[in-house]
């Protein structure tokens, strides 16, 4: 059970004088100390986040915090802050120090959110369970011999068992979403391009976006409104105003829904989060929703497109880690060609290296044409399919993850299992579409289950509108 569950709780008892903000750290500090077997945190910035929340409570004080004050949040060990280690828990990035910070780390600390620490996740987030990590997989709070999702478990874990009151992870199929899903969170991936990915750590740009897993609809929206907007250090970043998301949540409105029917009748699915969805949508009827079944016929191509895409992207993103510019590198090489060799197989971890090696064979010259060009074709049809349902509906509906969480280690020796996990977050991910995965409650055995709501593009307003409905 979560002693403090949103940043407004917070912030009145920081008004009332009932808790200060170093006290509020001190208490998060004692509770990633009590669940450090969860191996959530690759580092806690214990010197820095003191100093933060010292200044910004005299802010507080003074009248003059921004509007993140009280806020404790982690981020994923792929986002980069100033002076800080970052090293998309690769051993390729070992030590590394950032130079800089991301446009989201400035944003953040702007509005004066005290960040706690960097977050575990999969090497260079690339995995979907976080068991990848060179630091160690991350465990599930609910229940230590299960993963928690990735990649950005880390980030999940840490606002499940209380060690901050947010965290933000990044989403390239699903890697806020369902690890949001499996431990019982709230995880929002906004429009691709509606937050700045300048000083992300590239897996595949045409797919990553910085989003926050959290407890409450209502801090979701503040932070998408801190985060949003352009950056002129990022070309592919939207240029439209941000609206005040978190200004709007009462908005109720009923809404037409289309529920996308292979999802919900595939084999793939548990048998109790297909009751739970089922049990949602009369739930929804109730209130007034237009719900009706419509079939979408791409989704056996979602998965095979999303992966050749991705794995391409990151065949080339990741080529600068060469054993020269920056990050590990082999000091008994005898050659160039032997540094590179040497530097890169010791750098980087199997999934990683089974990723780089798929991308470059769909990049190659005899294959282009046949996998990546074709993956490309097949990625417009999606989108052109997924706009022509919003033309008649307002929200999408679908599970997050096929099952619930599962035992660590049972899909490691088997990536393929491990992709199909991705069957349904990979959608929205492929089209652009903002999209949110929401707790439905739990099973028999106690464990998360999530549903996802996908939205038009840059309609988080209303997403987060009926979300804040539905969970209330």
């Amino acid at each position: 059970m979560k002693k403090y569950s949103s940043l407004k709780g917070i912030q009145a008892l920081i008004s009332q004088k009932q808790l200060t903000l170093p006290d509020l750290l001190a208490y998060y500090f004692k509770q990633i100390e009590d669940n450090k077997h969860l191996n959530a945190f690759n580092e806690v910035f214990f010197y820095s986040a003191e100093v933060q929340a010292k200044s910004v409570q005299q802010k507080i004080e003074n009248g003059t915090a921004g509007k993140l004050a009280g806020m404790v949040i982690g981020i994923k060990d792929n986002i980069c802050y100033k002076d800080h280690i970052v090293t998309a828990s690769s051993k390729m990035l070992d030590g590394f120090v950032s130079p800089y910070s991301s446009t989201v780390v400035e944003r953040l600390l702007q509005e004066d959110a005290v960040i706690i620490g960097r977050l575990n996740c999969d090497e260079f987030a690339m995995g979907g369970s976080n068991e990848t990590s060179y630091f160690g997989a991350v465990k599930n709070a609910a229940n230590p011999d299960l993963v928690p999702g990735g990649s950005s478990g880390g980030s999940a874990v840490a606002v499940q068992a209380d060690m901050c009151l947010a965290a933000l992870g990044t989403d390239t199929g699903g890697s806020v979403r369902q690890p949001a899903a499996f431990c019982g969170q709230i995880g929002l991936k906004p429009t691709y391009g509606r937050i700045s990915r300048y000083g992300v750590i590239a897996y595949a740009s045409s797919f990553d976006q910085v989003g926050p897993i959290i407890s409450s609809v209502e801090d979701a929206a503040l932070l998408l409104e801190v985060l949003a907007g352009a950056d002129d250090s990022d070309s592919t970043v939207s240029v439209l105003d941000v609206p005040n998301y978190s200004a709007h949540l009462n908005q109720f409105k009923p809404k037409k829904i289309a529920v996308l029917k292979e999802t919900i009748e595939s084999e793939a699915l548990d048998a109790e989060i297909k009751s739970a969805i089922l049990k949602s949508i009369e739930d929804l009827k109730s209130k007034g929703h237009t719900v009706e079944y419509v079939s979408f016929d791409l989704l056996d191509y979602l998965v095979p497109a999303y992966y050749i895409l991705t794995t391409a992207e990151a065949s080339s993103n990741l080529s600068r880690y060469d054993g020269v510019h920056y990050g590990h590198r082999n000091m008994e090489a005898k050659s160039l060609t032997e540094l590179y060799k040497l530097s890169r197989a010791e750098g980087f971890g199997d999934e990683v290296k089974r990723r780089i090696l798929l991308g470059t064979f769909v990049l190659s010259a005899g294959y282009y044409d046949a996998y990546y060009q074709k993956a490309q074709q097949v990625r417009r049809l999606i989108r052109e399919k997924v706009d022509q349902l919003f033309q008649d509906y307002d929200l999408i509906l679908s599970p997050v993850a096929p099952t619930p969480p599962f035992k660590i280690g049972d899909n490691m020796q088997d990536p393929l299992v491990m992709y199909m996990a991705d069957i349904f977050t990979v959608l929205p991910s492929l089209s652009g579409n903002p999209a949110i995965a929401l707790p439905i409650g739990n099973n028999s055995a106690g464990l998360p289950l999530s549903i996802q709501f996908i939205a038009k593009h840059f309609e988080e307003e209303q997403l987060l509108a009926f979300s804040q409905a539905f969970l209330s």
